[in-house]
């Protein structure tokens, strides 16, 4: 039995010119019908749960139809609850009907008429008449021209530090408005501060080991790679800040829970002017950056092997910049010395055989000349260059395996030779001083 009536379905039918329908039509019409609307009103429950209300309006209706791909009721979409009213036609026929809403007119004739829009109208003004900035409502005022005064410039000045400290001459305004609390200011600020502090050495450990592990430092990443490249960028002749440059670096990647994926383009060119920069720290020693050259190459072998996975370009890249600064004549002995040590620490052992092999007996006779300079600085230089190459080339003898660690009577001219030919005399003689027969027997089959 279905709740349905079936004499509305007949009334429907006749409307249409459908005469008679037989009950058991007018039986299943009226059960499918009962079963659409359940089903229009299950979806309309769930919209209107969704909508955390407690009454179902026609917006839910409308919403279930479209869900169940039927179309939507039309002239039902007011946000206002519906007020039905009943009218009867005859006894036991009741019509339910939408009333409409009673205007009175004497109240709509007497009501204020809303405010006339204002027409839209362009208008032009001066911003300078012969450089000269007119006191017009439309240009800055001269109290907000003195609040914009020009930053301090030259090597100490801090850009980032006062920047993000909201200071007011500051000009150069960012493209994307970056706000910090006053917790981050101020971390920063002591940080960079207690870095580079060189009378304290417990204030740069514990700013470093803070920075190392600190999970908090989101929001301070840019801020701090700008403030590593301009402080390499103004203190190239100051080992100590470019040493603790490159220590802030190493905190930062060792800081597991900073992304910095996105920053390492930004962090590699401060690292490689440390590695293969022509003239850093005093011209008085030129012995005394080869440290800073040491610690830049560690750490950029450090970034290969972190980030090489991410950027299959960046192992490429590096190795291609150090090796033109090893074999380029007309830099420094410094500069070829940061490309041998870059060259290792990026590619190590394929790179060794591939890249710095090959081209050992060229570079050969541009240490010739320093080397026969007794007590010259480019003696000194030229000496520490070799022995980089030789550290780089001791490489290889961990690379191989089967070989013996001695060597029979009557081989010792033949190695010599061979060794001259591969290597060039400098290195096949300090090859030879070592007395490490493997080692010998390693650079000679290395192809």
């Amino acid at each position: 039995m279905s709740v349905w009536n079936p004499d509305n379905i007949k009334d429907v039918a006749e409307s249409l010119g459908i005469a008679s329908l037989n009950d058991d039509v007018l039986q299943g019409l009226s059960s499918d019908i009962e079963y659409r609307l359940s089903q229009v009103l299950e979806e309309s429950l769930k919209f209107m749960r969704h909508s955390k209300r407690a009454t179902l309006s026609t917006q839910d209706v409308a919403q279930a139809l479209r869900v169940l791909d039927v179309e939507p009721l039309y002239g039902y979409e007011s946000t206002r609850p519906l007020r039905f009213g009943e009218a009867s036609i005859g006894p036991g026929q009741p019509i339910f009907y939408v009333e409409d809403e009673e205007i009175d007119f004497e109240k709509l004739i007497n009501a204020p008429l809303p405010k006339v829009p204002r027409e839209i109208t362009l208008t032009a003004h001066f911003l300078a008449v012969d450089g000269n900035q007119p006191t017009i409502p439309h240009n800055p005022t001269v109290a907000d021209s003195r609040s914009q005064e020009l930053v301090p410039k030259g090597p100490g000045a801090n850009l980032h530090s006062t920047a993000i400290n909201g200071a007011d001459n500051v000009t150069v305004k960012p493209l994307v408005k970056h706000l910090l609390s006053k917790e981050l200011q101020l971390y920063f600020s002591n940080a960079c501060s207690a870095v580079f502090d060189e009378n304290t050495d417990e204030y740069r450990t514990a700013a470093l080991t803070s920075i190392r592990t600190d999970p908090g430092l989101h929001q301070l990443i840019p801020y701090f790679v700008q403030f590593i490249a301009e402080k390499v960028t103004h203190d190239l002749k100051n080992l100590f800040i470019l040493t603790q440059t490159l220590h802030l670096t190493s905190a930062l990647l060792d800081n597991k829970n900073l992304y910095l994926d996105p920053y390492v383009s930004s962090l590699i060119p401060p690292v490689l002017t440390c590695l293969i920069g022509r003239h850093l720290g005093s011209s008085a020693n030129p012995l005394s950056s080869f440290s800073l050259r040491n610690t830049a190459a560690t750490l950029l072998g450090s970034i290969c092997k972190k980030y090489a996975k991410s950027s299959h370009t960046l192992k490429p890249r590096l190795a291609r910049t150090c090796l033109k600064h090893f074999l380029d004549p007309t830099k420094p002995l410094a500069t070829n010395y940061g490309g041998i040590i870059g060259l290792q620490a990026v590619g190590r052992t394929e790179a060794v055989r591939v890249l710095i092999l090959p081209n050992v007996k060229d570079y050969e006779t541009l240490l010739r000349e320093p080397l026969e300079d007794e007590g010259s600085s480019r003696q000194a230089e030229a000496e520490a260059v070799l022995t980089a190459l030789v550290s780089a080339l001791q490489t290889l003898e961990d690379d191989t395996f089967g070989l013996r660690n001695n060597v029979q009577n009557g081989e010792t001219a033949n190695l010599e030779q061979q060794l001259q030919e591969k290597l060039g005399t400098l290195l096949a003689h300090r090859v030879l001083e070592m007395k490490r027969p493997r080692f010998v027997k390693a650079l000679l089959e290395t192809s």
